[in-house]
């Protein structure tokens, strides 16, 4: 998926009880982002910012070129950014009006310099060889104005199932994803349904024996 100017993997892996592991993936950079926090109950203990070391792993593993080290003031911005993002993203899954501070928060990340495009093959070194943490900041930033732009507001959506909170944006051609996870809620609602029909029927099947 192409975020601003660079092109950054989106989803990740998330480990539910037991120990069971499976790929989210929630549609944008980020919401991927909102998620090193706790959101909702699959995440409700989910902190993966607690210092600007953790900061500086999660760029890295994103981010195609070189970020700097995480510094405290970093992992502050980082924290409101994330935060921000993460009420605009709840909010935008209810349908309730965006929180004007949290979109003056984004914005104002987004109006700082992000990570630039380069075009691999020349010779010589064009700007800085590694980015800063307020250009990584800045690309997930412009990308939460893309994701939360009046086009993706309807497709921003919090996952079907009655014990699952997640919010994700649907990038589905026809628009209508319901789940976090066909792996894992979708394939839940799936067994739920067959075992559904099943009792169903053979109730019916009992119900016409003692009839007859």
């Amino acid at each position: 998926m192409t975020v601003s100017t660079v092109s950054i993997p989106v989803g990740q892996w998330f480990t539910s009880q037991g120990d069971v592991r499976w790929w989210f993936d929630s549609g944008a950079l980020a919401l991927d982002f909102a998620y090193t926090g706790p959101i909702g109950r699959v995440r409700a203990d989910g902190e993966r910012l607690r210092a600007p070391d953790d900061l500086t792993a999660w760029l890295s593993e994103r981010f195609p070129v070189a970020v700097g080290a995480a510094r405290s003031r970093d992992l502050f911005d980082a924290v409101a950014l994330r935060d921000a993002i993460t009420r605009i993203a709840l909010a935008a899954s209810r349908g309730d009006a965006l929180p004007t501070n949290d979109i003056d928060v984004v914005n104002l990340y987004a109006a700082t310099p992000d990570v630039p495009p380069a075009l691999g093959g020349g010779s010589r070194q064009a700007g800085r060889s590694i980015q800063t943490v307020g250009q990584a900041l800045s690309t997930i930033a412009r990308d939460a104005v893309d994701t939360f732009s009046p086009a993706n507001l309807g497709r921003i959506h919090e996952c079907s199932a009655d014990d699952c909170d997640l919010v994700y944006l649907d990038t589905s051609r026809a628009g209508t994803r319901r789940w976090c996870s066909m792996q894992r809620c979708g394939n839940r609602a799936k067994v739920r349904a067959h075992r559904a029909r099943k009792s169903a029927s053979k109730t019916a099947a009992n119900e016409s024996a003692v009839a007859a």
